[in-house]
């Protein structure tokens, strides 16, 4: 084992046919992988990047350069760095290739909580906007639906139809973070929205595909063309930049706090596991 895995580079190889990697879901795989080989590329000292490093020669402080290397895009994506990062270097130390876990030792940056929040107002016309054009139709719906069932743009993009109950007008999810199951009423707006789209999309297995198919078949949005294309959205209508498409969710359950809804609704809504 020492013999096969001797540098950074080596580990990740391994970690990638590995049993745990292979045990995860297929969408945290890929977000695993994206992570990890950026940070490969990461610039250490005299020309080395970070899977250029023997393992046994790779210190505390050659982390923390990394890491400073990782805050300048971000302080959150260099916490998610150091985290994926982490979980090779366990695998290395459970392995005996290294005496102890150099990333354990760097103290990350504690990160702001976000509070940007849409208006109603602002929620309207974005989605006026968005279904006024056909290209953005699909993008209009995933944001309402984000809004009106408080839940992750992420679960609303990839939402299939076996997930929509239309006889008991009920939304039936399995939250993809911590597959917390949810189960919610939809109002008679959304509930129309949602029977018109089964209409012209029920023949495919996504609820708010891309418009237009693509290589024969209808898809789902990635989390780029998400970004991208809500921006568009917000340009059109001329809202706020700093509006994000993520800001529903707190959004709406902060609505529901304000209005005094009951913690335990809220929890069953929102699927936290505590207040």
């Amino acid at each position: 084992m020492k013999k096969e895995i001797s540098t950074v580079m080596d580990l990740t190889r391994y970690y990638l046919h590995s049993p745990q990697f292979l045990a995860l879901r297929s969408r945290t795989q890929k977000d695993y992988e994206y992570v990890i080989m950026r940070c490969m590329a990461t610039p250490i000292r005299l020309g080395k990047t970070l899977g250029d490093y023997k393992l046994d020669r790779l210190g505390v402080a050659d982390c923390k350069i990394a890491y400073q290397q990782w805050v300048q895009r971000g302080v959150r994506t260099a916490n998610m760095s150091a985290t994926v990062m982490s979980v090779l270097f366990n695998m290395a130390e459970e392995f005996e290739l290294v005496t102890r876990n150099p990333m354990r030792s760097v103290k990350k940056m504690q990160t702001q909580p976000r509070k940007v929040m849409w208006t109603a107002d602002q929620v309207r016309l974005f989605c006026d906007t968005a279904y006024a054009e056909y290209k953005w139709r699909s993008i209009g719906l995933i944001v309402q639906m984000a809004y009106t069932f408080a839940q992750r743009i992420g679960d609303m993009r990839s939402l299939k139809w076996d997930s929509i109950n239309f006889e008991e007008r009920r939304l039936d999810l399995e939250q993809s973070k911590k597959r917390a199951e949810v189960h919610l009423p939809i109002n008679i707006n959304m509930f129309r929205m949602l029977e018109q789209q089964h209409k012209d999309f029920g023949f495919q297995e996504y609820v708010a595909p891309h418009p237009f198919p693509r290589n024969g078949g209808y898809v789902m949005y990635n989390d780029k063309e998400i970004s991208y294309l809500v921006n568009q959205v917000k340009d059109k209508a001329g809202l706020p930049k700093e509006l994000t498409a993520m800001d529903m969710r707190r959004t709406a359950i902060t609505e529901m706090v304000e209005a005094g809804v009951d913690t335990t609704q809220i929890m069953a809504v929102s699927g936290h596991n505590s207040p």
